[in-house]
């Protein structure tokens, strides 16, 4: 394999910017629209800032939070076969962070070697070329492209290159979608492809109530403080003024519609300024803000969601417990 000098040409270049297909809400309008109404609710995408995503990465260790672990395990172990049967010509990563479990995907190629070029696709300027230094030493062969941006604003304008492409859509983040705009999300991104393309998207399944209730409340409490740490953003970049002292951190399993939903919960009657708004949000005791859903699907839930978008099922692998799905999906 032939050493790259693609970090090199990062530098000078930067990150490709993705043009946006439709217009997303701020923060100001977000919090405008969902967290001065009730039912109250924050969108997910504020957990990460810095400490956000320092504290995501302790959970992913926790010894009761399964996916991260069970996903990796099943890439390690079916790696090989994907990359065989796909023979890609580009790996394109939808919210693709530090890129830790896509690295199985690199070994296979490496292993038969097979090079292709890696396009991250994240809103993260500083991770994409964090993670892009990182890769461009651990895998010298690997063409990298990162491109910059979010996928919640239209996957329309993703560059396409020649050759076959492998679309990549890990750790179950389908699950934070509502189901409606989860099925528009995979319909959205079946335009995009082309025949011969495939999807590769890690899905949580449906399992026992007290497994995923153990996942979302690890006993180290860092769950909690990764929920709690929203309330920081809020008073940092709105000026608010949160007490968080004064919420409690909840995950619980809802049944009817088969998702976790984490909440933050108020432990008495209180007054929030949030300065930038120009607004007091009045809290009663026990009312709560829905900061996040994890749906659960079934394993024909899953093929379902996808076969609904036109896709084909090339193969479907599952743990030996059935607690996650890796699935490979066609055009």
């Amino acid at each position: 394999m032939q050493i790259s000098t693609k970090f090199a040409q990062l530098n000078e270049v930067g990150c490709i910017p993705v043009i946006p297909t439709r217009q997303i809400p701020d923060m100001l309008d977000d919090v405008r629209e969902s967290l001065l109404i009730r039912p109250r609710s924050l969108s997910p995408k504020y957990f990460y800032d810095e400490r956000g995503s320092e504290l995501f990465d302790q959970i992913c260790s926790t010894p009761e939070y399964y996916p991260t672990r069970t996903e990796n395990t099943l890439l390690s172990k079916h790696a090989a076969d994907i990359i065989s049967k796909t023979q890609p010509e580009q790996i394109l990563e939808l919210g693709s962070g530090y890129s830790v479990k896509t690295r199985r995907l690199f070994d296979a190629c490496q292993q038969i070697s097979h090079n292709c070029t890696y396009v991250p696709f994240d809103v993260c300027e500083e991770v994409l070329i964090e993670t892009a230094q990182k890769l461009s030493e651990e895998y010298q062969w690997l063409d990298l492209k990162p491109l910059l941006g979010d996928y919640h604003a239209g996957l329309g304008n993703l560059p396409v290159a020649k050759g076959s492409h492998l679309y990549v859509f890990l750790g179950s983040t389908i699950g934070n979608f509502e189901q409606h705009d989860a099925s528009a999300f995979i319909k959205e991104l079946y335009k995009v492809m082309r025949k011969g393309d495939h999807f590769l998207i890690g899905v949580d399944r449906v399992k026992k109530t007290d497994v995923l209730h153990a996942a979302y409340n690890d006993a180290q409490g860092i769950t909690a403080e990764f929920n709690l740490n929203v309330l920081n953003v809020l008073n940092r970049e709105l000026n608010a003024n949160f007490n968080i002292d004064e919420f409690t951190h909840s995950a619980i399993f809802n049944t009817d519609k088969e998702r976790i939903e984490m909440r933050l919960t108020s432990n008495k009657d209180q007054k929030v300024k949030i300065d930038d708004l120009e607004k007091t949000i009045h809290f009663k005791k026990d009312e709560s803000i829905l900061t996040e859903i994890s749906q659960k699907y079934t394993y024909n839930g899953i093929e379902e969601m996808l076969t609904a978008a036109s896709f084909i099922i090339t193969d479907h692998y599952e743990d030996e417990n059935e607690y996650f799905s890796l699935v490979l999906a066609s055009k």
